[in-house]
């Protein structure tokens, strides 16, 4: 891809400096590195990608939510975001093509009677997620009996489930694979209830904010179609995701 004209640049960057939000709230994306006490994972490659290629500086600012590095994105106090792609989010934020694909489930205690996912949405079932994340989201859409319960972020769900919230917890299936080591007697349902697409995002409040999408959705297509994506997600660990179509 070529460079965004300067015009263009400017309205991306106001400040001349690429600021990237990263959202801690997903370890599959994105992580502290304890040595060096700097972010680390796909996200971080991509954005140090984009700002090689622009010739930009580039500055990561840090968030423990996804919800507040949706806010963060929208208020302008950052130029672009890794987030998941939904039409909620999506009024004030252009979204790029997915890069990645990652799956939601659902874990439950092993004496639960829930077997499927398709048991979960009842009236006596009380779901645990993270405040603000996709699930948060996608739930509050499609759940029609069930009530949801809602951890300060998505880290602290299945401490929150363990210390008698809800009676089903959901999230990223990994990190829910995860954290569950922690405790005895916890299973996950089977499959997914929802597959996530995570996208850059974008402002929509940029001047030619149509063609910064699309110079970041070019960029996005050539890192998938390179290998790069992939590539990065084995050096990170990346497991139970995919690179996006």
């Amino acid at each position: 891809m070529n460079a965004l004209d300067p015009s263009l640049l400017s309205s991306f960057t106001p400040t001349g400096t690429l600021r990237v939000g990263i959202n801690f709230g997903n370890p599959l994306l994105a992580s502290l590195d304890s040595n060096t006490k700097e972010p680390k994972g796909i996200t971080v490659d991509i954005a140090n990608h984009i700002a090689n290629k622009l010739k930009l500086a580039i500055v990561f600012i840090c968030y423990q939510t996804a919800g507040a590095t949706v806010e963060a994105v929208k208020s302008g106090d950052v130029d672009l975001v890794f987030v998941a792609i939904d039409p909620v989010r999506g009024a004030d934020i252009s979204y790029t093509p997915a890069y990645i694909q990652i799956e939601g489930a659902y874990l439950v205690k092993g004496s639960s009677p829930l077997t499927k996912n398709e048991d979960v949405d009842m009236p006596d079932n009380e779901i645990v997620v993270g405040k603000g994340s996709a699930y948060d989201l996608y739930l509050t859409r499609e759940i029609k009996q069930a009530k949801l319960l809602r951890s300060a972020n998505s880290q602290a769900v299945v401490d929150d489930f363990m210390s008698g919230t809800g009676n089903v917890a959901a999230g990223v299936k990994q990190q829910l694979e995860s954290d569950a080591k922690r405790y005895d007697g916890l299973r996950m349902l089977p499959g997914r209830f929802m597959v996530i697409n995570q996208a850059i995002g974008i402002p929509k409040t940029r001047v030619g904010v149509e063609k910064i999408n699309a110079y970041l959705s070019g960029e996005i297509q050539e890192l998938k179609a390179s290998g790069f994506i992939a590539e990065a997600m084995l050096r990170h660990h990346v497991q139970g995701a995919k690179v996006a179509e």
